[in-house]
């Protein structure tokens, strides 16, 4: 039987791998590349020599906190670990300092050692114990971590039910993610065990026309090559931008299609604009340590060019100023409204462009700007984020039109769908209300919030007409539109993860 020189060596691969094998290992038996063993495998298939089969795969593989976890173990393990070293009964904070975890993490923590039935739980003069109740053995969810850690990424299938079991629970967690990869086996027929047996001939064939070939007239002797146009080929991955910053310029496009004009400004800010001008009280909780990160030096700016909207600022905290308010009733300092800091949130923005002379009325504007707050870092939560902000300024204004871009916003822009609504509290909007929005297979997720600007804030920089704003998590809104749970991935050096991504 005469076949092509791939085809043989596939062939032969497969009967020195006792009949059956693996793309791959044929691959690596043959020396051929597996986009070569595949075009011959399919031509061998039609010949009825080999037979082809695929089988789908879960891969899983550890994300970052699952390595960490996989290391160190679990923090319900090292909480358990704790207690015990404390004679097998501690106050929950003290086992804490011990295992040296964050009092934000204890109450998912405590709950998994519930769940678990590791050990007894109580309180005593308003403070939460743990008392070991049994020897606590290897969880499935611990072994199937060390698992993954030593192997790199295992299949479901090599996997005893327990861990399987487990598979769902630790994914829930993030500390793992599951693709599914599909399994090619190819193996010889009756037919093609008998071809190999009895020997094969390579075919000699001409896949490149030569100038030698042409000069010499050899072309009229030599057999070429015939190929099918539908067998697999090796991927190729070009160039793109990365999938988060190509979502962006989507964004800014549409959003500049839509008619609006884009809102720039200063990641230092001063701590007028960030928080004074949008008639946030300065004693409120927002504007502490925990919620912004302040310029350690200089620590102050210069407040000079916006005197005469600092003095109406100024009056609107103290006393309601001309808008009818009460104001926040406090004596209002200068010297906190020249504080830098690193932008919060986009709103900063707004306020800058309802000073500017460049503001038009009637007029939109948007921003999508980088923002800092001194989160915990975790699946949901950066220090720093994008937001993308918005604002329109007319005198034909009211809460359906702001309803109505919203609900535009998020079904054509982060594919919801569908949105709800509910009321929510801002010093500088009312009424407020917040966004929520559904994807099929990703559930309700919170974008953020928006509202009418109050009198207390536009008054007092000039406007007089209704100003409808919003400030969503950008972030939110890509991991919605791809899939992704943890809010890590937007900045992921994974090539594989990268590929995968689509244009947008």
């Amino acid at each position: 039987m005469e076949l092509r020189e791939n085809e043989v060596l596939t062939l032969l691969a497969l009967k020195t791998m006792g009949g059956t094998g693996e793309l791959q290992a044929v691959v690596n038996s043959s020396g051929l590349k597996d986009a070569a063993v595949m075009r011959a495998a399919l031509t061998l298939h039609e010949k009825k020599l080999v037979t082809l089969r695929e089988k789908k795969m879960s891969i899983a593989r550890l994300r970052e906190e699952g390595k960490l976890y996989a290391d160190r173990g679990l923090p319900e393990r090292r909480l358990i670990k704790a207690v015990s070293a404390l004679r097998g009964k501690a106050s929950v904070e003290e086992a804490a300092e011990k295992a040296d975890l964050k009092r934000e993490m204890l109450p998912i923590v405590i709950g998994w050692i519930r769940r678990k039935g590791w050990a007894r739980i109580y309180k005593t003069d308003e403070r939460l114990f743990l008392e070991v109740v049994k020897e606590v053995e290897e969880a499935e969810d611990e072994k199937l971590l060390r698992v993954i850690r030593e192997k790199g990424e295992v299949s479901a299938d090599e996997l005893s039910r327990p861990m399987r079991l487990s598979l769902p629970i630790i994914k829930a967690r993030g500390l793992i993610e599951i693709k599914e990869r599909t399994s090619r086996e190819l193996g010889l027929t009756r037919k093609g065990w008998s071809a190999a047996e009895k020997g094969v001939k390579a075919r000699e064939e001409i896949s490149e026309l030569t100038p030698e070939l042409i000069t010499s007239g050899r072309w009229r002797e030599v057999k070429f090559r015939r190929y099918n146009i539908r067998a697999p080929v090796a991927k190729i991955w070009p160039g793109k931008k990365q999938p988060y910053n190509s979502f962006l310029d989507e964004l800014k496009r549409r959003l500049v299609e839509l008619g609006f004009k884009e809102m720039t400004g200063p990641i230092v800010e001063l701590m007028f604009f960030n928080c004074d001008s949008l008639f946030m009280p300065q004693d409120h909780p927002a504007r502490e340590i925990f919620d912004i990160y302040f310029v350690k030096s200089p620590t102050h700016g210069n407040l000079g060019a916006y005197e005469h909207f600092l003095e109406n600022v100024k009056e609107a905290h103290e006393n309601g100023w001309k808008t009818g308010s009460r104001g926040w009733r406090y004596k209002f300092s200068l010297d906190e409204a020249a504080r830098l800091v690193l932008r919060s949130h986009g709103t900063a923005l707004s306020s800058r462009t309802l000073v500017s002379p460049r503001l038009e009325i009637p007029g939109k504007y948007f921003s999508i700007v980088r923002c800092y707050r001194p989160e915990v870092t975790d699946r949901t939560h950066l220090t720093e984020f994008n937001q993308v902000e918005g604002i329109v300024v007319s005198a034909e204004l009211n809460l359906r039109d702001l309803l109505g871009v919203l609900e535009r916003f998020a079904i054509e822009i982060a594919g919801a769908d569908k949105v709800r609504f509910r009321p929510d509290y801002f010093p500088f909007t009312e009424p407020s209300v917040e966004l929520l929005a559904y994807k099929e297979g990703y559930g309700w997720l919170e974008f953020g919030g928006s509202g009418i600007f109050r009198p207390e804030l536009t008054e007092p920089l000039g406007i007089s007409v209704p100003v409808i704003a919003w400030g969503l998590g950008v972030d939110r809104l890509f991991m919605m539109r791809t899939g992704i749970d943890d809010i890590r991935y937007l900045f992921t050096e994974d090539l594989e993860w990268i590929r995968e991504q689509g244009l947008l």
